[in-house]
């Protein structure tokens, strides 16, 4: 039995059972190590190893957490949604239907322009969703449309605007792994040859928003609700001081990440400028870096268990063992070639939860080959790079579905896994695995 296999599959299932992430992702890792014949001495070394590579993440998404904590007990958040609630009591049905579509397009803006414009990722989620969720209930609004917004914007940005983490995604990750494998291939090429399979993701977005999840969808009226929409909403000068200083937060924060390129210090520098203006009160930086720690604990750990988890699927060494036996199996055939590349990428992406740390292993092993069965350099990066990319939308450990989550499960309405996981597994993946096929198949 191929030790991968059973490792992601047994993580999926357990994930599916309702078991905790993390453990699902312990448990898998060291049963993988013993199918594929470590002792459980190397297997725990090689998890504990792996686990050092989410620490900087770890830390990033807590100092980010500060952040956002801090914009919203600015009131900022609370302005924006009061004034959206006001329409929503002030409007008739059919107004309320466009404000809807308005608020899921502000929502989408906000994704793609995380990941391109002002790469912030998925920190501006749970500074943006809590305080709109009583607005959303107002509307009925079912959130499993607000999830797959959210993760298309997360993620097929950066699949093809090679801007922000499009950059580094398409260019630092994508390209330089092709090149480094024998592939040549310009640079501004690899985002000509994403387009077809972003056109997939463009597809599922079409089909979540407009029939899967159209009906209105009833969700209860929480405490949570009253006091992230209604308490302490600055009025008159006081918000004006609250918007500009916001601002100023905001884009200073995003000078020193650009900067420095580090997520953590961004954070500090925004949290440093309500703090400096009187906004946040310097006794309240604690409380304020706290509660940023907990809001973002349980997807920094996530993320921490699946580089260990990752760790272990490399050392098993039968990612190429895999590969071999797909190869045996298809041969010269172009059609069935292209799918079970892309087959093996979404098992391995759903398994690690980042495209990003996909890449650099498939590329190893997947461009020498469609090389030997004859693909085109386009056919290639087209092929590589959707297979980095599946399942970044439908696994548990991915940020891609984490970030939302955490963003609607702020009054404890959202399931992880069957409100956010499946819905976007059902509309991205499914539709990536057909364009990227038809990408390697026309490039």
């Amino acid at each position: 039995m191929n030790a991968v296999i059973v490792g992601v599959l047994l993580m999926l299932g357990l994930s599916l059972a309702r078991v905790n992430v993390i453990v699902a992702m312990t448990v898998s890792a060291l049963v993988a190590g013993l199918v594929a014949g470590l002792d459980l001495t190397v297997t725990l070394k090689a998890f504990n190893d792996g686990l050092s590579g989410g620490a900087e993440i770890a830390l990033s998404y807590a100092m980010l957490g500060g952040f956002a904590v801090a914009i919203s007990k600015s009131g900022l958040t609370q302005i924006l949604a009061h004034r959206l609630l006001h329409l929503v009591n002030n409007n008739s049905e059919e107004a309320t239907t466009y404000l809807s579509m308005f608020i899921m397009a502000i929502i989408l803006a906000c994704s793609i322009a995380s990941q391109n414009l002002i790469p912030v990722h998925i920190a501006f989620i749970p500074i943006l969703i809590p305080p709109l969720l009583m607005v959303l209930n107002q509307l009925n609004v079912d959130r499993r449309a607000v999830a797959c917004i959210l993760t298309f914007g997360l993620a097929t940005s950066y699949m093809v605007l090679p801007y922000g983490f499009g950059g580094i995604y398409l260019y630092s990750i994508l390209h330089k792994n092709l090149a480094d494998n024998g592939l040549e291939i310009i640079k501004t090429s690899v985002p000509m040859a994403m387009i077809i399979p972003a056109v997939g993701m463009l597809v599922g977005l079409l089909i979540a928003v407009f029939f899967s999840y159209r009906k209105k969808r009833q969700y209860t009226h929480s405490h949570t609700d009253e006091t992230t929409t209604s308490n302490h909403i600055p009025r008159g000068e006081e918000a004006k001081k609250v918007i500009i200083v916001g601002c100023v937060a905001i884009v200073a924060s995003l000078i020193a990440q650009n900067i420095s390129g580090s997520m953590i210090l961004g954070g500090l520098v925004g949290v440093m400028v309500f703090s400096l203006f009187g906004i946040v009160k310097w006794e309240q930086s604690s409380d304020v870096f706290s509660r940023g720690v907990a809001m973002m604990a349980m997807i920094g750990f996530i993320m921490i268990s699946a580089q260990g988890f990752a760790s272990v699927m490399k050392a098993t060494g039968d990612v190429a063992s895999l590969v071999a036996g797909c190869a045996e199996l298809f041969g010269d055939n172009k059609p069935l070639a292209a799918a079970m590349i892309l087959l093996v990428g979404l098992l391995i992406t759903m398994g690690i939860g980042s495209s990003f740390s996909t890449v650099p292993i498939i590329a190893t092993l997947f461009v020498p080959l469609s090389l030997e069965i004859g693909f085109s350099a386009m056919a290639t990066a087209a092929l590589v790079g959707t297979a980095g990319a599946l399942g970044d939308a439908g696994s548990p450990a991915s940020d891609s579905t984490l970030g939302p989550t955490s963003g609607l499960n702020a009054d404890g309405q959202h399931d992880h896994i069957r409100d956010s996981v499946i819905p976007t597994f059902i509309h991205f993946n499914i539709p990536l695995l057909i364009f990227g096929w038809i990408a390697a198949m026309v490039l």
